[in-house]
């Protein structure tokens, strides 16, 4: 697609092969467009040697490049999600890894405190981070390809470049065709996925903003399980039926470094920013009875409203079965729950798979106690 005309309900195509275009009208229209890498401005950021990794073809051609490389130095830009999966991944191929990262911590979804958890993962495993540096450029030899990354500070060496900055909803031609777009620049829709004011257009999938539940606003929150429920809300409504997406709590998982990630609800400056009065608490725990064989360390903070004690986030990390126990979190933030609430939750237990008192709720009896104290 081309061209969306919204008044004349009508978008232009073009053929694949052909190149030739055409326009053709539409009762319902559905723009699932994604999401497009972000990519900066930079000199040298179109060398080859430098990839973005977002689709499969992105995934060969990067192959490709590590197949031929001359060295084994690797530097990752970036490091939210897939940045410090890619730095993993390469350093497990033998590539000397450094990422370089505009934040002060890796994986900004987590406070600071728990970022620095990765951070010191990433350092175990032999990756150099290099947070608080912006790059200004990238370096090239006599033959084009590229072979350094460059900040105010220093100059790192790089045989190959995988930049991991995220994502931006790409939607340049819903702006075109005037439809409403929120400031991240992701559409806007309603409950039913209908882009507001044209009940003939639907939306979904990371193109479009996503209402936080707990923020009270909408937010580009790109998540294949947000995308899946979209289409099928999307699909039910055009085909007769009516259905509804909610909202979200923002929960996301990952592992790298053989830790476990889960974080979901506000982050103590999302709490800061949406006006809540909070407490947060951090506790110690492990994954397993502490007898049991292979019991793992784990660590769980959460965030509480000061007045209602009502839950508003919680971070996990660790090792095997760190990353899924958010979703008791994500069930009881969706429910509304308070902590003590939550310390009554009737969660199994075996010496395989959790302590007595599992590490969920250990926490929340931490922040029962930090909220009846804040009174």
């Amino acid at each position: 697609m081309t061209e969306l005309d919204v008044e004349g309900r009508r978008v232009r195509a073009r053929e694949r092969e052909s190149g030739g275009e055409y326009w053709t009208s539409y009762d319902k229209l559905v723009i699932a467009t994604g999401a497009a890498p972000l990519r900066p401005d930079l000199p040298g950021i179109e060398a080859p040697g430098v990839h973005g990794v977002q689709t499969l073809d992105d995934g060969e051609r990067l192959l490709a490049t590590l197949a031929k490389a001359r060295g084994k130095r690797a530097v990752v830009v970036g490091a939210g999600y897939i940045g410090v999966e890619m730095a993993e991944a390469l350093i497990r191929r033998g590539y000397d890894v450094t990422v370089v990262n505009h934040a002060p911590q890796p994986m900004t979804t987590l406070d600071a405190d728990m970022g620095a958890l990765v951070d010191e993962a990433m350092r175990g495993m032999g990756i150099t981070m290099v947070n608080g540096t912006a790059v200004t450029a990238l370096g090239t030899g006599h033959d084009g390809h590229v072979n350094a990354v460059r900040t105010d500070e220093a100059e790192y060496p790089a045989d190959v470049v995988v930049l991991g900055l995220g994502v931006r909803p790409q939607t340049d031609l819903a702006r075109a065709a005037g439809l409403p777009l929120g400031p991240s620049g992701g559409l806007l829709t309603d409950l039913a996925m209908r882009v507001r004011g044209h009940e003939e257009i639907y939306a979904g999938g990371d193109c479009v903003e996503v209402l936080d539940l707990l923020a009270g606003r909408t937010r580009h929150i790109a998540l294949g399980t947000h995308a899946n429920k979209h289409g099928q809300v999307i699909g039910s409504n055009i085909g007769g039926g009516y259905a509804t997406f909610p909202g979200v709590v923002g929960t996301a998982v990952s592992k790298v470094c053989e830790l476990e990630i889960g974080r979901t609800g506000l982050r103590e400056r999302d709490a800061a920013a949406a006006g809540y009065r909070f407490v947060s608490v951090t506790i110690e725990s492990t994954s397993r009875a502490g007898y049991y064989p292979d019991a793992a360390p784990m660590t769980v903070k959460m965030i509480a409203e000061r007045v209602t004690g009502r839950l508003l986030g919680t971070q996990i990390v660790g090792r095997e079965g760190a990353g899924k126990r958010v979703d008791i979190a994500a069930v009881a933030l969706t429910a509304g729950m308070t902590v003590e609430q939550m310390t009554a939750l009737d969660l199994g237990y075996a010496p395989p798979f959790s302590p007595v008192w599992d590490p969920v709720l250990v926490a929340a009896r931490k922040a029962v106690k930090a909220v009846r104290e804040a009174e």
